[in-house]
Parts: structure tokens; C-alpha cells; sequence
């Protein structure tokens, strides 16, 4: 028994010899920082850009939901896009919000 885990244990490099692999013993590193952006997401829920918010925020959870099953590259791509289009959900917001204004206060029946 004791065997089968030390064969887990063991790699063998490109010459054909078997080395222990010593980081699976140690401690190992801890997974990199979460950057799901939900707090961003969720502020931006309140721009009138309201279907792009939602996939933000949709982006945003599936972010958390892959970090926590230990998909970090795959969370940290689901981050930059929620990152993306929540930028770009603000942006649109700040875009509709102008132009209603600029088409109220310019009409000439206010």
C-alpha cells in the first residue's frame, strides 16, 4: 500500500531517471488570489445598460464557480471578461444617460 503512494510520488525526468517529486510532499502553493470582479458587477446592475449587466454578472459567478473547483486559469479568464463587459456596461450606461439628457433639456417643451 505503502508503495502505490510512493509511486504517485515519483517522476521520471526526460533521461530516463526517476526523481521524487518534493512539492507534492511539502506544503504546496496556495492558489492564486480570486478576481471575479462580483462587486463591480453588481454595481453595475444599476447602469441602464441592463442586458450587458447581466452577463457581466453572469461572467462574474461563473468566475467564482470555477475557482471554486480549482479551475484557476479558467476563473481568471471568466474574471477579465466579466471585468470587460462590465467596463463596457458602464460605459454604455454613462452613454444613454448623456444622450437622454442632451434630448430632454434640448427639446423645446420642457
Amino acid at each position: 500500500m505503502a508503495l502505490g503512494v510512493l509511486n504517485s510520488q515519483v517522476k521520471s525526468s526526460l533521461s530516463g531517471s526517476a526523481f521524487l517529486d518534493h512539492t507534492s510532499i511539502e506544503e504546496r502553493e496556495p492558489p492564486p488570489p480570486l478576481r471575479s470582479y462580483l462587486c463591480l458587477t453588481i454595481f453595475t446592475c444599476f447602469c441602464p445598460a441592463y442586458p450587458i449587466n447581466i452577463v457581466a454578472l453572469i461572467f462574474s459567478i461563473m468566475s467564482r464557480n470555477s475557482y471554486d473547483h480549482g479551475d484557476y486559469d479558467g476563473s481568471r479568464r471568466l474574471g477579465r471578461n466579466a471585468l470587460y463587459v462590465a467596463v463596457a456596461s458602464i460605459f454604455i450606461g454613462l452613454v444613454i444617460i448623456v444622450v437622454t439628457c442632451v434630448v430632454h433639456f434640448t427639446s423645446e417643451g420642457f
